[in-house]
């Protein structure tokens, strides 16, 4: 279930991370609220996840997973730029994430 709840955390802090893009520096109130809120569901699950997960891993995994989402979702929505060098280096978080999973069991 840790997993999942990790996942899970990963999820949401994209969602917070791009909540960011759409708060104009808090300056609008409702994506500023579902921001916050999505930043505290997110720390809760992860502090769920860490229960029984190692912290190092649980962390990396979170990080990772937001740093992947958000970089594809800023291209996706934003237009930032997909250039293959940045792309390969997407792959290389993708692949660390699936490493620390396969080393945790």
């Amino acid at each position: 279930m840790a997993w999942t709840w990790l996942g899970l955390a990963g999820l949401f802090e994209i969602g917070w991370a791009i909540g960011l893009k759409y708060t104009d520096g808090f300056t609008r109130p409702i994506p500023s609220v579902l921001t916050a809120l999505s930043m505290i569901v997110s720390v809760v699950l992860l502090g769920l996840a860490l229960k029984t997960l190692p912290v190092g891993t649980g962390y990396a995994v979170w990080t990772g997973i937001g740093t992947v989402g958000t970089a594809l979702l800023g291209i996706y929505l934003f237009g930032e730029p997909a250039t293959a060098m940045r792309l390969v280096c997407i792959g290389l978080i993708v692949s660390g994430i699936l490493g620390l999973k396969l080393a945790s069991g």
